[in-house]
């Protein structure tokens, strides 16, 4: 999937102030508009005049509109995993295609395991490379996120993930000394604990369950990626993280299709320490608890 018949207006355009997402949808796609509904501050669904839908959604920050643009079409290259298309996008806006939902389905998850599998294989230059086009200065949903390559994955994690929000929980006093000391401690025996090497694989980055389409066609669409090289494992844990329907069946297809090493069960802590992190300097204390636990539950 490549951008549509805007994808010249990609690079400097107007900002939110421009006459709202429908301006910004028809500027960007070179269509009239017909409809026109907010869902949120941040999203809107607007109708265009060949009767498609397209979800328009302000950006906080205009690296992160480029970036999700950039990792939306990183993904679809990899003809593995669905994605919306990007239709456009400028500095502040970005315009994809609207998914039609529909109910959660064993054999879609099952489907949606072997496609994540197949995702992940088709590879990234290095642990932390961007997407083509992507900004190193990325974001994680609202949260900033560094893109920096590197060629060996425990250090680049410890890093260029953990470390930056670990600092910044403690600063915030979201986090107690004594227990950033627990995650430091992971953070020193990672390589022993990181298991066994594997190449960059090229991740979503943030596949939490509402990040999850079940579509109405009777597919599993990826919304939102903070798309990146980097271990296979940290997709599944993210998945694990806040739940998501018929897991054990997209556990299954992709187990079918890449087998995962053995001991990545209880690694998943491992991979949940980010995310958990990020959600600890956002949201608070009961996030940097969940933290400690997943850093205790690591290597057991």
């Amino acid at each position: 999937m490549t951008a549509g018949p805007a994808a010249g207006a990609d690079e400097g355009g107007p900002g939110p102030g421009d006459g709202g997402p429908g301006a910004a949808a028809a500027r960007l796609t070179g269509r009239r508009v017909t409809a026109e509904h907010r869902l949120s501050a941040t999203l809107a669904e607007v109708t265009l005049d060949d009767g498609r839908a397209v979800m328009v959604k302000d950006g906080a920050e205009p690296d992160a509109v480029r970036a999700e643009a950039a990792g939306l079409r990183w993904l679809a290259l990899a003809g593995a995993v669905r994605v919306p298309a990007v239709r456009g996008h400028d500095r502040r806006r970005l315009v994809t295609d609207r998914v039609t939902t529909g109910r959660p389905d064993a054999r879609a998850a099952l489907r949606f395991g072997r496609d994540l599998a197949a995702l992940h294989a088709a590879g990234a230059p290095a642990f932390g490379a961007p997407p083509p086009g992507g900004p190193e200065e990325a974001y994680i949903g609202l949260a900033p996120m560094r893109n920096v390559p590197r060629d060996d994955w425990p250090s680049w994690y410890a890093e260029h993930r953990v470390l930056p929000y670990l600092r910044r929980a403690v600063d915030d006093a979201a986090l107690r000394p004594a227990e950033a000391a627990v995650i430091e401690g992971v953070l020193e025996r990672l390589p022993e604990l990181a298991g066994p090497a594997e190449p960059p694989a090229r991740l979503h980055g943030d596949l939490w369950n509402g990040n999850v389409l079940w579509g109405a066609d009777g597919q599993v669409w990826l919304i939102d990626p903070a798309a990146h090289g980097g271990h296979r494992e940290t997709d599944l844990a993210m998945l694990h993280l806040f739940g998501c329907p018929h897991l054990d069946r997209v556990l299954a297809g992709y187990q079918q299709t890449a087998p995962l090493a053995d001991g990545w069960a209880g690694r998943i802590g491992l991979h949940q320490l980010f995310p958990l992190l990020v959600h600890t300097v956002l949201f608070g204390r009961g996030y940097a608890e969940q933290a400690v636990a997943a850093a205790r539950s690591t290597g057991r």
